[in-house]
């Protein structure tokens, strides 16, 4: 990509995020222009001050050419907003970061993924309780997704990996930073078996005012957040937040009223948290029973002209097969066994009486011929 550079430029300058960023590609249409566009356009599109100097001083400073060439040193590699490869799930969340910096691969089954997050100082019930969960998830083809933290998040990393799983890390600094220190090697398997992710620049330090907006990306690439142990100030808390302003399904372990590192939980499922017991619960609630098949379903099985006329025909509203018959103008037998076929990929699914709707599609796409 010619323009990957102007990208990563605006993603250094302080005070241009995703709704900035957004104006200036809206006024000035493409990203080198808008990089490259002198201080009276740019305050023309509605750019403070501040933002207008830090861009300035960035465009002096700054040799786009040497930063790609670090990129590439760290091996790392740069999504943006117009990449194809960009998270599916992420693009849908309100403002979503501009630039990814990614360490290892993301992939399409990724899109099947839970958030497992909580507290950094996790207790035997609290560790005990993410391995059942989390081991179960992995092994159904769920990729867990987490923040690299001490604790729970360290636990969710490593028993997802144990598994034979995959997990991705959403760091709070630079790819190029592993923080905590002690969770190098955790990073490198990470990297091996899934994905390290930043919307930071390299170079960036793990402050903690870093951690909190982080946590928006790791509910954003997940249908689901579970918090297995979390206390009243638990940053965890923050992603669970965030998870319900996305529209993802927060989900939350009891324990004792008594444990200090429970009233998180507790106090999230007063809330309205869904309460989870087992890896069931939150497997039934989001559909992802079949997830192993569903994969190897979308590997082996190609999708078909029938099948995409029926998901144009499909929506939220449940439509009887007999209907679907008539718009298509095929035989029933034909209709049938291909709704079959399509709620075994997951791309549909039966709500009774023969009517169907279309299952939320995590982002694959098929190019029928």
């Amino acid at each position: 990509m010619t323009d990957l550079r102007y990208w990563i430029g605006f993603n250094i300058v302080r005070g241009i995020g995703p709704v900035r960023l957004r104006a200036l590609l809206d006024y000035f249409g493409d990203i080198e222009r808008a990089w490259c566009a002198p201080s009276r356009e740019l305050r023309q599109a509605g750019l403070d001050r501040r933002s207008l100097e830090n861009l300035l001083a960035a465009r002096g400073q700054l040799d786009l050419g040497r930063e790609l060439e670090k990129i590439a040193a760290a091996g790392a590699q740069v999504l943006t907003w117009e990449n194809p490869s960009y998270p599916h799930l992420l693009r849908e969340i309100p403002a979503p970061p501009p630039v990814l910096y990614v360490k290892g691969t993301l992939t399409e089954e990724d899109a099947w993924a839970i958030a497992v997050v909580g507290t950094r100082r996790a207790s035997a019930y609290g560790r005990e309780v993410t391995r059942n969960l989390t081991r179960t998830l992995a092994r159904s083809g769920i990729t867990i997704v987490s923040g690299l933290a001490r604790g729970i998040d360290a636990v969710g990393h490593k028993t997802a990996l144990g598994a034979g799983g995959r997990t991705i890390a959403v760091l709070g600094c630079g790819i190029d930073r592993i923080y905590p220190p002690e969770h190098r090697k955790l990073a490198q398997e990470i990297v091996a078996h899934g994905a390290l992710v930043s919307d930071y620049p390299l170079g960036t330090e793990p402050e903690g005012r870093n951690f909190p907006p982080r946590n928006r990306i790791i509910s954003g690439l997940s249908l689901g957040v579970l918090i297995t142990e979390a206390g009243k100030g638990s940053g965890a808390l923050i992603t669970a937040d965030f998870a319900a302003e996305q529209g993802r399904d927060v989900f939350a372990v009891p324990g004792s009223i008594t444990m200090r590192g429970s009233a998180g939980t507790n106090a999230l499922i007063q809330d309205g948290a869904k309460v989870v017991l087992t890896p069931a619960d939150i497997l039934e609630e989001l559909n992802l029973t079949m997830v192993a098949e569903q994969v190897e379903a979308r590997q082996v099985l190609p999708a078909d002209e029938t099948e995409a006329a029926l998901l144009e025909r499909l929506s939220a509203e449940p439509t009887h097969v007999d209907e679907l018959q008539q718009q298509l103008d095929l035989p029933i037998s034909q209709v049938t066994s291909t709704l079959a076929l399509m709620e075994l990929k997951g791309l549909v699914r039966q709500v009774g009486g023969m009517k169907y709707i279309v299952a939320r599609e995590p982002g694959v796409k098929y190019v029928v011929d």
